[in-house]
């Protein structure tokens, strides 16, 4: 079964080196089309800034990047490499730099395009998308905190959890624990719940951020 890191959510970060400012942004896309809107869209908006650097990595396309002006390997290489590193991708970044008057050097500026892009991402958080089993644990409230734990100990997210006169909990396995968790269950409640499976899903769950 394939799983692949996304980016949970759009962030930003900024911080300053030596009077230039860096505003990184990170992006979650699914295609080029959308990474070149994002950058467009940072460049008319930080359209009086020296740089705007970037890069995008889409699932199963394209990888770019662009230094912008910037010496070059200084900026986009070291944008992209962070999200290699990380092993994330569908993820567009832009880091725009307002220059302050003190040149930083090729070691500096890689330094600083590599903390913007890596500040974004940990803003962002991360996501992985796999293909999940889903099922619902009706069971009583003192019991909550024991089924969530169970399911995060099986490498598995809680979903939606509803109240009324018991909690019902929809529990995301990965396909290889679902059974171990059905069986959990029954033997945490002595036989009085079980985990019934909802079906599968593919969908992108927060493992960091």
């Amino acid at each position: 079964m394939t799983e692949y890191l996304v980016p949970t959510r759009a962030a930003s970060a900024e911080f300053t080196e030596k009077r230039s400012t860096f505003i990184g942004q990170v992006w979650p896309v699914d295609s080029e089309e959308q990474a070149r809107a994002r950058i467009e869209e940072t460049k008319k908006k930080y359209h009086d800034a020296r740089h705007n650097c970037w890069c995008y990595l889409v699932k199963d396309g394209p990888v770019r990047y662009s230094d912008d002006g910037e010496p070059q390997g200084t900026a986009g290489q070291p944008m992209l490499a962070v999200f290699q590193k990380e092993g994330v991708t569908g993820v567009c970044c832009v880091v725009t730099r307002y220059f302050g008057g003190v040149l930083l050097g090729a070691g500096g500026l890689v330094r600083a395009y590599t903390q913007a892009a890596k500040d974004a991402l940990d803003a962002a958080g991360v996501s992985v998308v796999r293909r999940w089993v889903e099922l619902a644990v009706d069971c009583p409230y003192s019991f909550l905190e024991r089924v969530k734990n169970e399911c995060a100990a099986l490498g598995g997210a809680v979903g939606e959890i509803g109240y009324a006169a018991a909690v019902t909990v929809r529990a995301l396995l990965p396909e290889e624990r679902a059974g171990e968790f059905a069986a959990r269950m029954i033997e945490l409640s002595a036989g009085a719940f079980t985990a019934v499976e909802l079906g599968e899903v593919l969908k992108a769950v927060p493992v960091s951020g």
